[in-house]
């Protein structure tokens, strides 16, 4: 798993940014000062900073250099200062990116693992996101607007067969037959197979975000418009 290392003097921002990359699947270290920083990337292995220009004690150009002459590391600069004067110092200054307030927190992520990559640091999970809901099959985890939610292992089952298949038609057959194979001390049947696509139904949606079709007569298809990292 990625370390990122979030460097803000705002505790409510750095706070929030570290919620949703940790439901990214990422693991999250934070700084309020430049010197705080430089410190931690000496003494902790971080694969990637968020780098904030606005610091107490010392500009982020300044920190960014630092840090480079400390580790060559990926360094993407978070901040509201949208001069185009700023930005050429940002990369002047070492920096692999350079994102603007306010921004998307699925843009951030796909970046991020764009810099890693060049890098060769991305450590791939297994996990599936459109930025409302974030399922992450490694841990058996799903976040839905910074909350947990809770599932059985038999529904991540189901939940895997529609997504690795998204897009697809899943006749009840095939996935009656393929929960049986994977679970062989469950008996599943077409009742408990409707049972458990309504749960999920009513756990993962609401009236603007729907992922699981009914095509009737024949099936479900998964229609998630979300990215997986597999």
């Amino acid at each position: 798993m990625n370390k990122i290392l979030i460097v803000e003097d705002d505790p409510v921002l750095s706070s929030g940014l570290a919620v949703n990359l940790e439901n990214c699947g990422y693991e999250i270290e934070s700084a309020q000062t430049g010197a705080e920083a430089i410190e931690k990337l000496k003494k902790i292995k971080i694969d990637l900073i968020l780098l904030d220009i606005n610091l107490p004690d010392m500009d982020g150009f300044k920190v960014c250099q630092k840090m480079k002459n400390i580790k060559s590391i990926p360094i993407l600069f978070l901040t509201a200062r949208d001069m185009e004067i700023d930005e050429v110092r940002g990369f002047a200054s070492g920096a692999d990116d350079y994102i603007k307030k306010p921004f998307s927190v699925s843009v951030l992520q796909c970046r991020i693992a764009a810099v890693l990559q060049r890098y060769g640091k991305y450590s791939k999970r297994d996990i599936w996101t459109d930025g409302h809901i974030t399922i992450d099959f490694e841990s058996l985890q799903i976040i839905k607007e910074n909350e947990k939610v809770m599932i059985t292992s038999f529904e991540f089952k189901l939940l895997k067969l529609l997504i690795n298949n998204r897009n697809l038609v899943l006749t009840r057959r095939m996935l009656l037959e393929k929960l049986w194979d994977n679970e062989r001390e469950y008996y599943v049947d077409e009742h408990a197979l409707t049972v458990c696509i309504n749960r999920l139904r009513g756990k993962l949606e609401d009236a603007k975000h729907k992922y699981i079709k009914t095509i009737y007569g024949m099936g479900y298809t998964w229609i998630g418009e979300g990215s997986s990292e597999e």
